[in-house]
C-alpha cells in the first residue's frame, strides 16, 4: 500500500515554535523531505530518520521524491518553513498529483499540516503591527513577473492595507526593496508612515527595528528578513509596531 505524504509547515523551524502536530508527524514519518537549511534546523530531533534534501530552485525534485517514497509505502513529511500553504509547496504538490493518482494513491493520501508562517511570528516581535486587514507580497521576481508584484504593492497602498514584505531581497536582488518603497511612496503613501522589520525570526540572531518608510527604503536587509509596513493608522510605539484595531476606548 502507498504510504501518506504530510507537507509540514514548521515555524521558523526552532522546535518551541513548532506545532504538536508538526512535530508529531514528523516523529512518525519514515521519510523526511525538504531543502537542505531547513533539513539541518531540525536533523537533531529526528537522528533516526531517514532524509532526502536538495539545495535551492530544485523544489520540483523534493515534491517527486515525495510521490516516488509515498509510492514505496513510506510515511513522508515534506517539511516547509512558516506555513506550507503561504508561499510553501502545498500548492505544487497538488498540481503534481495527477501524475501520480492511482489505485493506492489519491488526494487522500496528501494531508497538509499548517504552520506559523514569518508574518505571524515577526509581527509578535514588533508587538501588533498586522492587528487590522493586510496582505502578504513577496518581493521575489523568480517566479511572478515584477510588473505584478509593482500592480500589488499600489493596490496594496490604494486600499490602506498593512502590507507584509517577504524575499525582500538577495544578492541578484539587492536593490527590489528600495525599488518597492519608491513604488509605495509615489502610490501615495507618506514618507514618515510607520514601518519595521525582523531578521532571522525565531532563530539565532534574531533582531529587529522599527523606521519610517523613508528611512526603511535605505536599510540593507536580507533574505532571512521580514518586512512590515504599517497602514495610514500605524504608530511606532518604542520599539513596537502597531496597527489599531479600532475599538473605542472612552
Amino acid at each position: 500500500m502507498a504510504g501518506q505524504i504530510y507537507i509540514v509547515g514548521m515555524g521558523p523551524g526552532h522546535k518551541s515554535m513548532m506545532t504538536s502536530e508538526a512535530f508529531a508527524v514528523m516523529e512518525e514519518a519514515d521519510v523526511i523531505v525538504g531543502y537542505t537549511v531547513y533539513i539541518d534546523l531540525v536533523k537533531e530531533h529526528f537522528s533516526d530518520k531517514e532524509f532526502f534534501t536538495t539545495p535551492m530552485r530544485q523544489e520540483i525534485e523534493r515534491c517527486k521524491a515525495c510521490f516516488d517514497f509515498a509510492l514505496e509505502g513510506k510515511d513522508v513529511a515534506f517539511i516547509c518553513s512558516g506555513d506550507a500553504g503561504i508561499y510553501g509547496m502545498a500548492a505544487p504538490m497538488f498540481e503534481l498529483l495527477p501524475e501520480y493518482v492511482n489505485a493506492d494513491f489519491t488526494q487522500d493520501n496528501i494531508t497538509v499540516i499548517p504552520g506559523v508562517t514569518a508574518a505571524i511570528s515577526g509581527a509578535a516581535v514588533l508587538g501588533a503591527p498586522i492587528n487590522h486587514d493586510f496582505c502578504l507580497i513577496s518581493l521575489s521576481d523568480l517566479l511572478t513577473p515584477w510588473e505584478l508584484i509593482e500592480k500589488r504593492l499600489r493596490a496594496a497602498i490604494a486600499g490602506d492595507f498593512a502590507i507584509v514584505l517577504y524575499n525582500p531581497s538577495s544578492h541578484k536582488r539587492h536593490d527590489y526593496l528600495q525599488k518597492a518603497c519608491d513604488i509605495m511612496l509615489a502610490a501615495g503613501a507618506l514618507p514618515n508612515r510607520a514601518c519595521g522589520f525582523v531578521e532571522n525570526i525565531g532563530r539565532d540572531g534574531q533582531s529587529s527595528q522599527v523606521c519610517t518608510l523613508s528611512e526603511l527604503r535605505d536599510m540593507q536587509v536580507n533574505m532571512f528578513t521580514t518586512v512590515f509596513i504599517g497602514n495610514s493608522k500605524t504608530k511606532i510605539m518604542g520599539d513596537k509596531l502597531v496597527t489599531p484595531r479600532g475599538y473605542r476606548y472612552e
